[in-house]
């Protein structure tokens, strides 16, 4: 029998980097559509069982192999201020941008697209 990989504790986003630029993007619901991916980090989908754990790895599979986006993986997340805001100091640089320049980035305001990517 294989052992299954462990999973992240739960609340998790799912992010990773778009194929063609290389920014972060997170997985979200677009309306009562399919996922799909945004670079806003407050819009992530917040998966809070494992069901929904389980659909966003399912979506992140697909667009790795669509070579939509590489480094796709589940982040742990707390709710703040009614957004997720990961856990850990990785993930967290990750959804702000360059910490030597803090003028730029998605920390300034930049980068942060007010439509979805997909």
């Amino acid at each position: 029998m294989a052992a299954q990989a462990k999973r992240v504790p739960l609340p998790a986003i799912l992010l990773a980097n778009d194929l063609l630029d290389g920014d972060v993007v997170f997985a979200f619901v677009d309306g009562a559509g399919p996922l799909a991916w945004t670079r806003d980090p407050a819009l992530a989908l917040v998966a809070a069982e494992d069901a929904a754990a389980d659909r966003l790895e399912a979506f992140a599979a697909a667009e790795l192999r669509g070579n939509r986006v590489v480094d796709a993986y589940l982040v742990d997340v707390a709710i703040e201020s009614g957004s997720p805001v990961p856990r850990h100091f990785r993930e967290r640089f990750k959804t702000l941008g360059p910490s030597n320049r803090p003028d730029l980035g998605k920390q300034a305001g930049d980068g942060i697209a007010s439509a979805p990517k997909g």
